[in-house]
């Protein structure tokens, strides 16, 4: 009989010791549950309570004084110091928002103005005259400029040409690039501003292509030398075997490889994939398609029509429905943003280096969760953020400016691009390109500085939603004024 009460006693000390460690009491609980009830397990004296069923020992169980603590020291799960992060269904509650309030916007708009797209339009944007295509006329002449740079290497390659010889040569073709295209953008009037833009885009490309070309090459004459110079400079055969080294490099199919390659930065020896997966491709190209189509008719359907009419205010100074307008803008422009840059980073620039086996995909990082005006900028574009870095950032650098300078310098680089795309299609010059680009220095300066964390990313969306629809409205009101009120006015 004392056995089996010591038994029993033992099995419920150990069952209060486990319900107290549950509870939050630990050791030293279960050690008072057992002092709060001495008989126990104190030999056969104190009568044996008959198990009770599970249903009762729990409500036995909760009649403890140790039970009753349900609480503990713990954040809100929206505090920051919860450590909490899954927020999926708030995320997928905004998607929904997302997606019925622009579905109401949409429906209005059809209800408004009825089918405006029309694909036969679309043509009248790149074509004027059928039988004249100035714009591919420009992109097959931007052949001469290439073969001229790769003409200059030649020479540089076998000494034919000085250093500052192949320089000048080099200036030469790289201005040729930029103004030759601008010249005929701005004096042949076949030319429309759509095709306007593709070819100076096509010649822009090709001047970043270009000016890497060259100075890759000139290094690796400078390291030559310098082989040279430190021992006889052989190679091993596995080696040589392996990689391409200079001159070998300079043929016209390396030349061409690189034109088409999506990067701007040349190498030598570019990373190649095994093989061309047939099946990735073809989702590529079908991406390709079918946002082609999408934003083409987002842009008729749905921002033409608000552009349209935020002319009136413009007219007017009505600065209360333009601030209306400029919102109304935000949500289609920053859609068919975003479409953009998944039909053009992902779908193109994949379906392009799958093509090619262009081995290096990194064309974007995670700049939507930017939480500075800078991050985003040298993550949302890779090409270019690697051209810069490499040819001009750190080139400022090693010659002795500051960061501050340094990247001051790639802004502007950046905004003259940018304008240069705008303002000669469009055959007027108003720098609203160019100085939102430069404000983007003062802002990432004010964003890094009072804008931390999650406020910082919201300003950088900010910045996104509302910064191009304001360029956006700036430029097509001048276009407006010039070339529809000006006529008018004058007659």
């Amino acid at each position: 009989m004392g056995d089996r009460n010591g038994t029993s006693g033992s099995r419920r000390r150990r069952t209060a010791s486990r319900l107290s460690v549950q509870g939050g009491g630990g050791p030293v609980a279960a050690e008072e549950e057992a002092q709060d009830h001495p008989d126990v397990g104190a030999g056969g004296d104190a009568p044996t309570p008959t198990p009770a069923p599970d249903k009762d020992r729990d409500t036995n169980v909760g009649s403890g004084h140790l039970e009753l603590r349900c609480h503990r020291l713990q954040e809100s799960l929206f505090s920051s110091d919860s450590g909490f992060s899954n927020y999926r269904g708030i995320l997928n509650w905004c998607v929904v928002m997302l997606i019925l309030s622009n579905a109401r916007l949409f429906l209005e708009n059809l209800i408004k103005y009825g089918i405006l797209v029309d694909p036969i339009q679309v043509v009248s944007l790149f074509l004027k005259d059928p039988y004249s295509w100035p714009a591919p006329c420009l992109v097959i002449v931007a052949n001469i400029f290439a073969v001229a740079a790769f003409q200059i290497e030649k020479l540089l390659s076998v000494d034919a040409l000085t250093e500052q010889v192949g320089l000048l040569l080099h200036v030469a073709n790289l201005a040729t690039i930029l103004c030759f295209p601008a010249a005929v953008a701005l004096l042949v009037k076949s030319i429309t501003p759509v095709g306007s833009v593709l070819a100076l885009l096509s010649y822009s490309i090709l001047f970043l292509k270009l000016f890497s070309y060259r100075d890759v090459n000139l290094w690796c004459r400078q390291r030559r030398v310098k082989m040279k110079a430190a021992s006889s400079g052989k190679v091993s055969g596995a080696a040589a075997q392996q990689t391409v080294s200079y001159p070998d490099n300079l043929t016209y199919r390396d030349l061409y490889y690189f034109i088409f390659a999506p990067t701007l930065c040349y190498e030598l020896n570019f990373p190649r994939s095994p093989r061309i997966r047939k099946r990735f491709l073809l989702r590529r190209i079908l991406e390709m398609l079918f946002f082609t189509q999408l934003q083409v008719g987002l842009i008729q359907q749905w921002m033409v029509p608000t552009i349209q009419n935020s002319m009136k205010p413009f007219k007017d100074m009505d600065y209360s429905r333009i601030i209306e307008r400029l919102l109304k803008l935000a949500v289609p422009n920053h859609l068919i943003w975003l479409i953009f840059f998944y039909w053009l980073f992902h779908s193109c620039l994949n379906a392009v280096a799958e093509l090619m086996q262009f081995g290096d995909r990194e064309f974007y990082r995670d700049w939507w969760n930017s939480e500075s005006v800078t991050y985003f900028w040298q993550n949302w574009n890779i090409p270019v953020h690697k051209w810069c870095s490499r040819h001009f950032y750190k080139p400022m650098l090693r010659r002795g400016s500051n960061r501050w300078i340094a990247r001051t310098g790639v802004f502007l680089v950046s905004a003259f691009f940018h304008e240069y795309l705008v303002s000669v299609p469009l055959r007027m010059f108003r720098l609203w390109a160019f100085t939102a680009m430069i404000a983007q220095v003062p802002l990432a300066w004010i964003v890094g500085r009072f804008f931390q964390g999650n406020y910082g990313n919201a300003a950088v969306w900010v910045t996104l939603i509302i910064g191009q629809p304001v360029a956006v409205l700036m430029y097509v009101h001048d276009y407006y004024v010039l070339n529809y009120e000006a006529p008018t006015s004058g007659a």
